[in-house]
């Protein structure tokens, strides 16, 4: 069965903590929410904006590019939370069961990428990395024929420099 994304339960989870931060910035005088209530709900919204972008795309390095960008965003939004905290803004309380919620998103978001990588692997079967051999450098071709780079007076002037 495919799954569409608006199914998915981290981006549903994602869209609940947006929206409830949302609704609490939007209450928030204008300065409050031109400083940090814009910023919060941004990063807030990116969360979920960019699982959704992730589930859009085709190849896995993409996939779990967006999801990273995801658990980006969540760690921008928690610093945003901690300045609210400390700026007066929320109580202890709210801040706490957001952070709480922000935690348990962070854990579905990892297990979401973990689950995309072991279906990589599953579907490819061969998920070693192939190398080549490294090659040997000789150095040994220099053409004495080839004036030096620094003569000896060169070198005996340059000894006369403090700090060489």
């Amino acid at each position: 069965m495919v799954l569409k994304f608006e199914d998915l339960r981290v981006l549903r989870a994602a869209e609940s903590v947006a929206d409830d931060i949302w609704r609490r910035v939007v209450r928030w005088d204008q300065f409050a929410r031109d400083v940090v209530g814009k910023q919060l709900a941004r990063a807030a919204d990116s969360i979920g904006a960019n699982i959704a972008e992730a589930y859009g795309r085709f190849h896995y390095g993409e996939k779990l590019h967006f999801l990273y960008y995801a658990r980006g965003s969540l760690f921008e939004a928690k610093y945003w939370l901690n300045r609210s905290l400390e700026r007066d803004l929320m109580t202890s309380d709210e801040s706490e069961d957001y952070a709480s919620r922000m935690t348990d998103l962070a854990r579905r978001l990892n297990a979401f990428a973990s689950e995309l990588k072991s279906q990589r692997g599953g579907k490819q079967g061969n998920t070693k990395t192939i190398r080549e051999e490294p090659a040997e450098y000789i150095a040994d071709w220099i053409d004495d024929s080839l004036a030096p780079l620094f003569t000896n007076e060169d070198l005996e002037w340059m000894q006369t420099i403090p700090n060489i």
